[in-house]
């Protein structure tokens, strides 16, 4: 089984070569590495690792901790690896769309949970009253409700228990973590939501801001 463990690092040569060789106490494979985040002499990255049948999750967890300095913030099943660089091709597949725009939205939501290490993306059209475009595999289904005023003009975490009451109940099951962002000038709004947690990060939010920028950008 594979998982998705979020860590802490020592920004400092050997670091994440320790890591690396507790994991492999546990009989771990590491299937993908990915810096999130580096601040204050600290690195967060995202491993997802695969166990072999009938290890637990705990081992991952213990085996983090015998490495100094380093700190879990999270640990999930996930399916796959993180594939920032996907990213790449599923612009150019968009600028292949040659302005066909749901074409272009069936083409990038289904990449983009494994792009942002989420666990599911969507895509609203605002103009009007709100419908859904899209969505991928794993996103909740449509529950009947119509958001209405939706107004995030930048990327941004949702907060369903404040600003954002307007986001339907079966979006925030198991403490779903949940971002989004406009298409541009475009009228649509790309969310995604990443179940179980860690919140994002504000180098996440950004990073899904610059992407969706550049999507709006091919669309409109």
């Amino acid at each position: 089984m594979s998982f998705l463990i979020r860590v802490q690092l020592p920004d400092e040569p050997g670091a994440l070569g320790a890591l690396a060789e507790a994991f492999g106490s546990a009989d771990a494979n590491i299937r993908s590495v990915d810096v999130v985040e580096a601040t204050d002499g600290f690195v967060i990255d995202d491993i997802v690792i695969e166990l072999p049948q009938g290890r637990m999750a705990d081992e991952l967890i213990t085996a983090s901790n015998s490495v100094p300095g380093t700190e879990v913030d999270s640990i999930r099943p996930f399916s796959g690896r993180v594939d920032r660089r996907g990213q790449i091709t599923m612009l150019a597949d968009i600028a292949r769309a040659g302005g066909n725009r749901t074409r272009a939205v069936e083409t990038f939501v289904p990449v983009m949970p494994r792009t942002m290490t989420a666990s599911w993306a969507l895509v609203l059209d605002t103009e009007g009253e709100v419908r859904r475009l899209a969505a991928s595999e794993a996103a909740p289904e449509e529950d009947g409700s119509v958001p209405a005023d939706i107004e995030i003009a930048h990327s941004r975490p949702l907060d369903p228990e404040g600003s954002d009451a307007w986001v339907p109940e079966s979006w925030t099951v198991l403490e779903t973590a949940l971002a989004a962002a406009p298409l541009a000038d475009t009228g649509l709004l790309l969310v995604i939501g990443r179940l179980g947690g860690p919140d994002f990060l504000a180098s996440e939010v950004s990073h899904l801001g610059e992407v969706a920028t550049i999507i709006g950008a091919l669309l409109d």
